[in-house]
């Protein structure tokens, strides 16, 4: 070891250094009675938890912070703990008013260095990589979903296209067409940065270009119409305003007005309103009722993105002619 090394080392044990390095790295402190169930915190574990410094607590009054679904799972863990051979790590939710936290609780099993019947171990806020995690989920499953989408849509549009043309020359350049202007469509929905871009764009020119691929090209061209009032819509509305219709497009295309050679579609909107109000309207095509099933990822996927980014509501009326969609943005997050 050189003379640095062991001039260094042995701060490291000095005990103000040890808090340094412990409030470096986030951890806070626990100890725990396993015959009384009281617990003794440091003053950082008490704020992590939301509870007044100094306040004497059990598990039972942490339990009291814990995520409803989380707190038997949580209680039986710690139990288990005792009987663990080597090290454990229990990762959970906690409540601070409307605040949801991760926490990390770790120590040693098997009752090592237990002293006195009590069990030392340390609390970490994991907020920040649970929500990477349920992001990077997020993002799976939206891939997935999206792939499963563009194999019907383009089977939908093949047969769309069909219908409107006489010859295979013909239907190979308006089936080019519609895919090339759903590749558009998709550029809006996922913006790739560096190589395209949502900017800010009239309500009515972002509508015809995300469903100009579902329009007949031929003998029943027109059977989409839009009707907006001139407005504008921000650069990151324009990315969810997007994937919102075309997931709507998508599942028309599938079992709505537009998979049937009868099936029209109206989108309309009031910008009088606040907050404004964009209508989806189906007609003529299959019998459609609700849906016992659960919704599917597509659709907690538009929920989320109106009531989440866009700030807004939507409502579904599964009329018997036709489905009729319902979304109201407040301005400022449409303008955003």
């Amino acid at each position: 070891m050189s003379k640095t090394a062991a001039t260094l080392k042995p701060l490291l044990w000095e005990a103000q250094n040890l808090v340094r390095a412990i409030e470096a790295a986030g951890v806070t402190l626990w100890s725990w009675n396993v015959d009384t169930d009281a617990l003794a915190m440091d003053d950082h574990a008490y704020d992590l938890w939301g509870i007044p410094r100094g306040t004497d607590v059990s598990f039972e009054d942490l339990s009291a912070h814990i995520h409803p679904a989380d707190r038997d799972r949580v209680r039986a863990a710690f139990t288990a703990t005792r009987a663990i051979i080597g090290p454990y790590e229990i990762d959970f939710r906690i409540m601070i008013g409307d605040e949801l936290k991760w926490i990390s609780a770790r120590g040693q099993g098997d009752d090592a260095g237990i002293l006195k019947r009590i069990m030392f171990g340390i609390f970490i806020d994991v907020t920040g990589r649970k929500q990477a995690e349920e992001g990077r989920e997020l993002l799976a499953g939206e891939m997935s979903h999206r792939v499963k989408n563009l194999l019907a849509i383009t089977a939908g549009l093949t047969a769309l296209t069909s219908r409107s043309t006489k010859t295979t020359n013909e239907m190979a350049r308006e089936l080019t067409l519609r895919l090339t202007a759903l590749g558009r469509a998709h550029d809006l929905v996922r913006p790739v940065p560096g190589q395209t871009e949502a900017p800010s764009v009239l309500l009515g020119d972002l509508l015809s270009v995300l469903l100009a691929p579902y329009d007949d090209l031929g003998a029943f061209s027109g059977r989409i119409r839009v009707s907006v009032p001139r407005m504008s819509v921000g650069e990151s509305a324009t990315t969810m305003l997007s994937l919102i219709i075309h997931e709507l497009a998508t599942n028309s295309l599938k079992y709505g007005a537009l998979s049937a050679e009868t099936g029209t579609l109206d989108v309309s909107c009031t910008a009088h309103d606040k907050p404004v109000t964009l209508v989806w309207t189906e007609s003529g095509g299959p019998t459609v009722k609700s849906p016992d099933s659960p919704p599917g990822f597509g659709t907690k996927l538009v929920e989320r993105s109106v009531t989440g980014h866009l700030r807004g509501s939507i409502a579904y009326n599964w009329a018997e002619y036709g489905l009729v969609v319902t979304l109201k943005i407040p301005p400022e997050r449409l303008a955003a």
